[in-house]
């Protein structure tokens, strides 16, 4: 039985994640699968579509550089040259056309919470949000201490924009820490988000 949102079963899709990401890579993209539905339930959202998204948000985190920068050349239009800064951050525009072309997926959230689930972007919406964050604490690979931290500021009110905006500041941290380029579209959200608080 396929997946909702997909063209492909759950088995042919687990099949290709096994083969074409590294195992830690894998077992985090079946924990942040988890962890989506889990974000999905706590705040009312499409458990069938934080899955797919979930799922599939890394899928081509294991291309080389010279196959993910291929692919954005020729086949997708709207990647800007300030996404290109960082080589890390590669995967979300060419995940979400795996996505699409691979799987199937027509879903227009879906495919821009895979797009963004690195970068983020200004004005997301509650799905796209928990995606990105699902992302950032799911339980097979990311620090229990810094899941657990999340969980609690997502139980606040207006908990989604606090909880982004202390990833983004870890973020942006840890960039400026290890002396990497920070994306402008990264400083936007982090600008945007600094009003959840007042």
């Amino acid at each position: 039985m396929n997946m909702a949102y997909t063209n492909k079963t759950f088995e042919d899709i687990d099949n290709w994640l096994k083969i074409n990401l590294n195992e830690e890579r894998y077992i985090h993209s079946l924990g942040t699968m988890e962890c989506a539905i889990e974000l999905a339930k706590m705040f009312g959202l499409d458990e069938e579509k934080a899955q797919t998204a979930g799922l599939l948000h890394d899928c081509a985190k294991c291309f080389s550089n010279e196959k993910l920068l291929n692919i954005i050349e020729e086949k997708i239009k709207n990647v800007q040259k300030s996404e290109l800064l960082n080589y890390k951050t590669l995967h979300a525009p060419v995940s979400a056309y795996i996505s699409a072309e691979n799987f199937g997926v027509t879903d227009t959230e879906i495919l821009s919470a895979i797009r963004w689930h690195t970068l983020g972007k200004v004005e997301m919406t509650d799905f796209e949000k928990i995606i990105f964050l699902a992302d950032k604490i799911e339980p097979n690979t990311r620090p229990r201490e810094y899941r657990e931290e999340i969980l609690h500021i997502l139980k606040e009110n207006n908990g989604l924009d606090k909880a982004l905006l202390k990833c983004f500041s870890e973020t942006i941290k840890s960039l400026v820490r290890r002396k990497l380029a920070i994306c402008h579209i990264t400083i936007d959200v982090y600008n945007e988000l600094l009003n959840c608080e007042k």
